[in-house]
C-alpha cells in the first residue's frame, strides 16, 4: 500500500448557489492543476443538481496539507457560503498534521486493509 491520501466528500448545494459554485469550481480545478502532489481532483453533480461529490487523491499527507492550506486561503469562505458538507470520508493513513486539519471538517477515516493502485 502507498502513502497516498484520498477522500470522498458529499456536499449539499445551498439554494441559489449553483451558478456561483460552478464558477468557483472551475477556478479551484485550474488552481489545483498546478499542485505537483495532486493526483485526482474531480467533481460530480447529481441529476437534480443538489449534491456534489468530490473525489481527491494526493501523493501523501504533506501534499494534502499543502492543498488544504492553499484552498482555505483562496476559496474557503466563498466555498462555505455555497455548500453544506454532508459526508467526508478519508482513505489512507493521514499524518497527525493532516488529521488536525480534517477533524474539524467532520472527517471520518478508513485505513488500508488490502488492495493496490495503478496511479
Amino acid at each position: 500500500m502507498s502513502n497516498q491520501i484520498s477522500w470522498h466528500v458529499e456536499l449539499q448545494v445551498k439554494p441559489g448557489q449553483l451558478n456561483a459554485l460552478r464558477a468557483l469550481t472551475g477556478q479551484m480545478v485550474e488552481s489545483t492543476k498546478t499542485e505537483p502532489g495532486a493526483l485526482v481532483y474531480e467533481r460530480y453533480i447529481s441529476d437534480d443538481h443538489q449534491k456534489v461529490h468530490v473525489f481527491e487523491r494526493y501523493v501523501d499527507s504533506n501534499a494534502a496539507v499543502a492543498h488544504l492550506v492553499a484552498f482555505g486561503k483562496m476559496y474557503g469562505e466563498r466555498f462555505a457560503r455555497m455548500v453544506d458538507r454532508k459526508h467526508f470520508t478519508v482513505f489512507g493513513t493521514p499524518t497527525v498534521e493532516l488529521r488536525e486539519i480534517l477533524d474539524p471538517l467532520g472527517a471520518t477515516y478508513a485505513t488500508p486493509l488490502a488492495g493496490f493502485s495503478r496511479i
